[in-house]
């Protein structure tokens, strides 16, 4: 992203949560906040024609939201009581939180957050009393000891929904992020992640465009893995459990078929935690 400024990409993934809302009545992924956070009646207009335009990326953006939230509840189900939403944008799970004897921590650039809190405030949208704010340049500061100064328990598990972050990242802060979940017992993930150009099949040459469009805005992709190799090393940090939606399970989800299993990926990873680290 360009500093000092709030994310671009991260208002375009607002406005197709938000149409979905409208074009596809919430089918996939139902919030009734997600078109108010974008604040004026031209705004929503826009969100609208913008998204109807681009169905694909609609269906990817707000399936992965569902996936994640599904994922997310069977972690409370299971006892866990800290969620961590890795660069939230403009997520409002922190809103309409359904787990309300759960900790959200909201991390953010800077420049996004104190973007998405004045959104908050224009909109008359207040988070829960259990949501808390953490500013933290994924590429400087360092998470764990953000998330420690504001009081998050490291000794307790932890789901981290990490959308539409990974591919803005270099492989050195990827990994370091997840080396830094995989210490945590008993931590989960989901996050989304592309695989290289060169994988693509010839009838995915708008992903192609989309890379050059979003390094015109500022926000390059940096990172892209090839699957089998990314599950290796997610193994070799400890993950004891990986599920993952290629674009096969995908387009089946969306009642189509994919030409091949190359493209976009939304993945969980569940983390045993390893009792030595420091």
């Amino acid at each position: 992203m360009i500093p000092m400024q709030p994310s671009r990409t991260a208002f375009a993934t607002a406005m197709y949560r938000a149409a979905h809302q409208e074009l596809d009545e919430g089918r996939l992924f139902a919030d009734p906040y997600a078109m108010r956070i974008l604040g004026s009646a031209a705004l929503r207009q826009r969100a609208l024609e913008f998204a109807a335009a681009r169905p694909l990326m609609r269906f990817f953006i707000t399936v992965r939201s569902a996936i994640a939230e599904a994922k997310l509840a069977e972690a409370m189900a299971r006892g866990t009581r800290q969620i961590v939403v890795l660069g939230a944008g403009l997520d409002t799970l922190s809103v309409r939180n359904p787990f309300p004897d759960a900790t959200i921590y909201e991390i953010d650039h800077p420049a996004t957050q104190a973007w998405k809190q004045q959104r908050l405030s224009d909109a008359g949208m207040a988070p829960g009393l259990n949501a808390k704010f953490v500013p933290v340049n994924f590429e400087h500061d360092t998470l764990e000891e953000q998330l420690a100064a504001a009081g998050f328990d490291r000794a307790s598990p932890a789901f981290f929904v990490w959308l539409g972050v990974v591919p803005y990242l270099t492989d050195a802060a990827i990994f370091a992020t997840l080396g830094y979940l995989a210490s945590i017992p008993g931590s989960e993930t989901v996050f989304d992640y592309a695989n290289p150009l060169e994988q693509l099949p010839r009838e995915m040459a708008a992903a192609h465009k989309r890379t050059k469009r979003v390094a015109a805005l500022g926000e390059p992709f940096i990172s892209a893995f090839d699957t089998a190799q990314l599950h290796e090393r997610l193994r070799g940090l400890g993950a004891i459990g990986i599920d993952d939606f290629g674009p096969v399970r995908l387009a089946a989800m969306h009642g189509r078929e994919a030409p091949g299993d190359a493209g976009g990926h939304i993945v969980h990873v569940a983390f045993a935690g390893r009792p030595d680290a420091d």
